[in-house]
């Protein structure tokens, strides 16, 4: 059943059955009443999925490195993978605090789900939404907003990771083509994707001002994926490079104007923040919930180890940190919305969830001790995809030279 139509089911009734199902986890969410009762339904509609058909795959996906499709497309059917998409052209149309929640609740039940929703809505469609002409989202949008195809994101580069606009891959004009040659890496989604939105230098005398992006389709001759890298965690989503030789596409697959896809890139970046920012949090959330669950069932000198004042104090920390990050998320997601200024907020967003994940994922194995080290427990799990959320999309330090650059034109003496 489609996203819309679940959300106008009655509030009360949904509720009621997804507190039955899930009546073990009292948490108070942050308060659920700062949300409105679209935001409660998504969550509890995104929760009741990742219980049903996230979490029994995770570890199967995770071991095997296999792409959860069959998982992927039930995530289309309920529009997750174009939350924040405009109806008009597929997407789900809510907003992005309702994106946050849902990347919160379906990365708490599959890391790997979560990185390939995150993808999808924000570094594949959210581009050509905003910058594509209407034949262009009509054949680059509207299949994938459907979750029909999925699409990818070719910004870092072998030499320049975190330079963005020193791109050496080039795109040339030749009569009704753009000819483009160069290798993009890290590009999450490449073996699956059908399509990729590419940045190439069009203008090297400009720099970062003569970079223009393409909309690049699986399959055109000289556009080749390289061998999957063989990761640390979010193992069941490819991870590969894309390499195009002599790679000619239409004129008419240039995404927005000439020059612009430095500013394109970034403007994406901004947003993909918060849902990475989402993504820690449900990782950070997974993995607290395993160890306040085992601290309450082990027991040690006759007592569950949870009684213990270093337990409790863990437990505590790791409750207060991820409150704080899912806070700061909601709120760009909130200036996001309301078209004030949010890059500084995301950037922040992204920086303490990462940090928090990571510290969540650490504590727990702390907390379930020698059954964290091993596969038979998710914490070791958890602990692998976590620390994926403070590199990619802007490493810490770079989230650190985003926040200061924002600050000091904020402070001017």
């Amino acid at each position: 059943m489609a996203l819309r139509g679940l959300l106008t089911k009655n509030l009360k009734q949904v509720v009621k059955q997804q507190s039955q199902q899930n009546r073990h986890v009292l948490r108070s969410y942050t308060n659920l009443a700062m949300l409105s009762d679209e935001h409660r339904m998504m969550r509890d509609m995104c929760r009741d999925f990742a219980n049903k058909e996230l979490v029994p795959i995770a570890g199967e996906t995770d071991k095997e490195h296999k792409f959860p499709a069959e998982a992927i497309k039930g995530m289309g059917d309920l529009g997750l993978l174009s939350v924040a998409i405009d109806s008009e052209f597929g997407g789900t149309g809510l907003d992005y605090v309702a994106y946050a929640i849902a990347m919160e609740e379906i990365s708490r039940g599959c890391a790997t789900a979560g990185v390939i929703m995150t993808v999808q809505n924000t570094l594949y469609c959210l581009p050509v939404e905003y910058h594509g002409t209407t034949e262009q989202k009509e054949k680059y949008l509207r299949p994938f907003a459907s979750g029909e195809k999925i699409g990818c994101f070719g910004l870092s580069e072998p030499g320049n990771g975190s330079d963005a606009g020193a791109a050496s891959t080039n795109a040339k004009e030749d009569g009704d083509s753009w000819v483009l040659n160069g290798e993009k890496c890290w590009i999450t989604n490449a073996h699956e994707a059908d399509c990729a939105v590419v940045f190439a230098t069009t203008d090297k005398s400009l720099k970062h001002k003569g970079i223009s992006a393409f909309i690049v389709e699986k399959g055109t001759p000289g556009f080749t994926v390289g061998k999957k890298e063989d990761k640390l965690g979010i193992r069941g989503s490819s991870t590969a490079n894309l390499i195009f030789d002599n790679c000619r596409i239409p004129k008419e697959n240039l995404l927005g104007e000439p020059g612009h896809g430095f500013k394109i890139a970034m403007t994406t970046l901004d947003v993909g923040r918060i849902g990475v920012a989402a993504q820690a949090l449900g990782i950070g959330q997974a993995a607290f919930e395993c160890a306040i669950e085992y601290s309450q069932q082990r027991k040690a000198f006759d007592a569950p180890i949870s009684n213990f004042q270093m337990i409790k104090q863990k437990l505590s920390e790791m409750e207060t940190k991820l409150e704080c990050a899912r806070l700061m998320t909601w709120h760009a997601a909130q200036l996001k919305d309301s078209g004030e200024p949010f890059t500084k907020a995301a950037a922040q967003a992204k920086l303490v969830a990462s940090e928090a994940a990571t510290y969540c994922a650490h504590q727990a194995m702390q907390t379930l001790g020698g059954m964290g080290y091993v596969s038979d427990m998710p914490a070791e799990r958890h602990y692998r995809d976590a620390r994926i959320t403070e590199i990619y999309e802007g490493t810490s330090e770079i989230q650190h030279l985003v926040i200061a650059g924002e600050l000091l034109k904020e402070y001017r003496y």
